[in-house]
């Protein structure tokens, strides 16, 4: 497998929806509702949505594509970068770098997991974050899904508090985890 880690334009919004509802479900508590899952997927991750973000100036979205596919580069992850200081006064709290960055949303298809797609969708998001300025980076991910607890810790992420997630009608805990970042 040959990955390719690019900045997604306005033309990939529809197969970022694609990835994205395929992802999403995965990474929510066991107990998520399907309907909660199924409108936050509509309301927050549809194709609209991800045009809505590919043409805001303070997010990049960063497509992960297998080249060695028989799709000619089919999309198989996605990340997410705000910039700009957290909107959460729980996060804005518990961080310790300053100009920071958010990893948003990161997410990789089912049949590629365990494989380098993360790591380099996370390689070129650190390096989009340190060439932005930022001296570290955070994100927030849900408390039971150590799976992707224990890639972020080593990636040199750590715990430094705590959020919540609403999905639906469901109040969900995640960790607020941050990185100090090397300029």
């Amino acid at each position: 497998m040959t990955v390719t880690v690019s900045t997604a334009g306005l033309w990939d919004a529809e197969q970022l929806a694609d990835v994205a509802a395929v992802t999403f479900p995965l990474a929510c508590p066991p107990g998520s509702s399907r309907a909660a899952i199924a409108a936050f997927i509509d309301g927050v991750l549809s194709h609209e949505r991800f045009g809505e973000y590919l043409a805001d100036p303070q997010r990049t979205i960063l497509a992960a594509t297998d080249d060695a596919s028989t799709d000619d580069a089919s999309m198989v992850g996605y990340a997410m970068l705000v910039s700009g200081p957290p909107s959460d006064p729980d996060v804005a709290r518990v961080l310790t770098y300053t100009p920071t960055m958010e990893l948003s949303k990161m997410y990789v298809l089912p049949g590629h997991h365990g494989s380098e797609v993360a790591a380099a969708l996370m390689a070129e998001s650190l390096a989009r974050a340190t060439l932005d300025g930022c001296t570290g980076i955070w994100l927030g991910v849900n408390q039971q899904n150590l799976r992707a607890q224990r890639f972020y810790a080593k990636q040199g992420f750590e715990i430094v508090g705590t959020k919540t997630f609403t999905l639906g009608s469901e109040i969900h805990d995640d960790f607020v985890m941050e990185r100090a970042l090397r300029s």
